[in-house]
C-alpha cells in the first residue's frame, strides 16, 4: 500500500469510475486498474466490486478510501512544513572544516553572514582527516570543507555534491637565515635533500613531499610530522627544518622569520571545495552559507 494507490482509491469513491480517476491524474485506465489490483493484494477484504459497467467502492474500500484522505492530508501538511524548513534563511547549519580552513575561514564567515533575524545559525566543528575521509563527513555536517591535491582522484559523485572554492597552492617554507631564502623560487632538485618538518601521512604536505622525492628519485629525510600549521611554522623559523605551507589559508599568529617560496617543476595545488549531501542543499539556510563561504574565500585568496 502506497499514497499512490490510496489517492486513486479515494478518487475511485468521489469520480465513480476508473475512466474518470484516469482523466483526472492524467494516467491510463490500465494503470488505475493496476495500482487498484496492487492495493487488493493487501488486503482479505474486497475494496470494489462491480456496478453494471463500473467499478465502485464497497464498504471497506470506502473505510480506506476514508482513512486513506487522512494519511494524503498529513503527508501534504508534512511536505508544506519541509518546503517552509527548505526555504527559510534563518535554519541551523552545521560546518565542519579541517585544521587550516577553520582558522582561515570560521571567522570571517561569522562576519560576512552577520547576526541578524534572518541570518543562518551555525554550528562549527573542526574534522581534520585525511583526504579519503572527507565524503563520509556529509552524513554528519550539512557542509564538509574539504582538500584534496589537484591530481589525485575526484570527489566520489554518487549522494554527494562539490562546490569549488578555492585551488590553493603549497609553499616551500623556510626561516628567513636559511640559505635558500633569498630566491624566488625554488626546485625538487634544490630542496630535497633538506630537513624537512611536514603533516602525517595522507594529508596534503606529505603528498608534495612524496612527489619531490620521485621527481628526483631522492629520499626524503623527515624530522617532524606535524598537522598543525602555526606549530610547523614555529618549528620552521627556528632553522634546521623546512616545510609546506598552504599559501591562503595557513595561519601562523605571532609567528616570524618565515618566507615562502613557490616551487616549480610539480603541482603543489589542493583543490579546496565544500561537500554536502544533494538534499542538504535545497535548504536555502545551507545554501546562503555555501554562498558566503565562496565570497570568504574568494576574498582571501585575492
Amino acid at each position: 500500500m502506497n499514497l499512490q494507490q490510496l489517492q486513486i482509491l479515494r478518487e475511485l469513491g468521489a469520480l465513480g469510475s476508473v475512466t474518470a480517476v484516469a482523466e483526472a491524474l492524467r494516467v491510463s485506465p490500465s494503470a488505475v486498474s493496476q495500482q487498484l489490483a496492487a492495493l487488493q493484494r493487501g488486503f482479505t477484504t474486497p475494496l470494489t466490486r462491480k456496478q453494471g459497467r463500473t467499478l465502485v467502492l464497497t464498504p471497506a474500500g470506502e473505510v480506506l478510501a476514508d482513512a486513506g484522505a487522512t494519511a494524503l492530508d498529513a503527508m501534504a501538511a508534512a511536505r508544506t512544513a519541509v518546503d517552509r524548513f527548505e526555504a527559510a534563511p534563518s535554519g541551523v547549519v552545521t560546518v565542519s572544516g579541517f585544521l587550516s580552513a577553520a582558522q582561515a575561514l570560521f571567522g570571517p564567515l561569522v562576519r560576512e553572514l552577520g547576526t541578524g533575524e534572518d541570518a543562518p545559525t551555525i554550528r562549527f566543528t573542526d574534522e581534520d582527516v585525511a583526504q579519503s575521509e572527507f565524503p563520509a563527513l556529509t552524513a554528519r555536517y550539512d557542509l564538509v570543507l574539504a582538500h584534496r591535491m589537484e591530481h589525485s582522484a575526484p570527489w566520489p559523485r554518487s549522494g554527494i555534491r562539490s562546490v569549488p572554492l578555492a585551488i590553493e597552492p603549497l609553499d616551500v617554507a623556510l626561516a628567513t637565515s636559511h640559505p635558500l631564502a633569498g630566491r624566488d623560487s625554488l626546485t625538487p632538485e634544490q630542496v630535497v635533500g633538506e630537513r624537512w618538518v611536514t603533516s602525517r601521512t595522507g594529508y596534503s604536505p606529505d603528498d608534495v613531499l612524496r612527489t619531490i622525492s620521485a621527481v628526483t628519485n631522492r629520499p626524503v629525510e623527515i624530522v617532524h610530522r606535524i598537522n598543525d600549521y602555526g606549530v610547523a611554522a614555529a618549528v620552521i623559523s627556528a632553522g634546521g627544518v623546512v616545510g609546506m605551507l598552504p599559501r591562503y589559508t595557513s595561519v601562523a599568529a605571532g609567528v616570524t622569520g618565515v618566507v615562502r617560496l613557490p616551487l616549480d617543476g610539480v603541482s603543489t595545488n589542493r583543490m579546496i571545495d565544500v561537500l554536502a549531501r544533494p538534499e542538504n542543499l535545497h535548504r536555502r539556510s545551507v545554501r546562503l552559507v555555501a554562498e558566503a563561504l565562496e565570497r570568504v574565500m574568494a576574498t582571501l585568496a585575492a
